[in-house]
């Protein structure tokens, strides 16, 4: 008899502890939810140089000085976050331009440090500039700005360096009704910088001609690594009972950029799950 009180006691323990497991779970459903996740994307944004250059001792050896000053007006970048209830795409809400976060406000500025640039080639040389990356890579054509005495000059152009998005979401409140909070957190940066390359040439052109003699100068105009923090903020989503979340970044003119990334559903967010 004995025995089979004890037995009965276990049994009726084990029962406590698994109505305790469902009545914490069911607490832990209804208490607001914190998850988080990160995630890298490399994409590409439209930026401006407008950037204007005196021009002094043309005629000096080894050759001119470049006094360079400007800006940089950046496309902009919005992350928009997209709330589904489901994945097969029956009855999916989808909710979007209503959530988006700017993270880099389109026109925003980077001011280009005045700088001079010191040419090598005397005798009131041609001058070429281009845009380069780090690696030299061309992301525009040479532009032509004239003969030294022809200066000053100014110069106007747009080109697509690559960049490199490290954001984290945290999402809180995923039960709740009419949905998550979502904060993004993180930065852009520029992993290959972005150069004025200058070519002077004692030739009309700067790849052949008679006696030709070039030289070029780079001068930084974005380091490499340069990083843009994003303002910390949330997002409200509008489809409740614990959405699945994904995340698409749109330039400054709404053109999407990148592809859609799921993040996961809003519970499944944190580390580990």
């Amino acid at each position: 008899m004995q025995t089979v009180g004890m037995k009965n006691a276990n049994v009726r323990k084990s029962k406590a502890s698994n109505i305790a497991v469902c009545a914490l779970a069911s607490l832990a459903w209804l208490l607001p939810a914190r998850a988080q996740v990160e995630m890298t994307q490399s994409l590409t944004m439209p930026v401006r140089i407008q950037a204007a250059m005196g021009v002094s001792g043309c005629d000096n050896s080894p050759g001119p000085k470049i006094t360079l000053s400007g800006s940089i007006t950046l496309g902009g970048l919005t992350a928009e976050m997209i709330f589904r209830n489901n994945q097969s795409g029956t009855h999916t809400l989808v909710i979007q331009n209503t959530v988006s976060s700017v993270a880099v406000p389109a026109n925003d500025a980077i001011v280009i440090p005045k700088q001079p640039v010191l040419g090598g080639v005397a005798g009131n040389p041609w001058i070429w500039v281009q845009m380069v990356d780090d690696a030299g890579n061309g992301l525009s054509s040479q532009f032509f700005l004239g003969r030294c005495v022809q200066g000053p000059f100014n110069l106007d152009a747009s080109v697509l360096p690559e960049v490199a998005v490290a954001a984290t979401f945290t999402a809180q409140d995923c039960a709740n009704n009419p949905g998550p909070y979502i904060y993004m957190d993180g930065g852009m940066s520029f992993p290959g910088g972005l150069k004025a390359r200058f070519t002077f040439a004692n030739a009309d052109n700067p790849v052949g001609g008679p006696h030709k003699a070039v030289a070029t100068t780079d001068v930084v105009l974005i380091a490499s690594g340069s990083t843009v923090q994003f303002p910390k903020q949330p997002v409200l989503g509008g489809v409740g009972g614990n959405p699945w979340i994904s995340v698409q970044f749109m330039e400054g003119d709404g053109a999407l950029v990148g592809s859609e990334t799921l993040l996961g559903r809003c519970v499944q967010l944190a580390p580990g799950n």
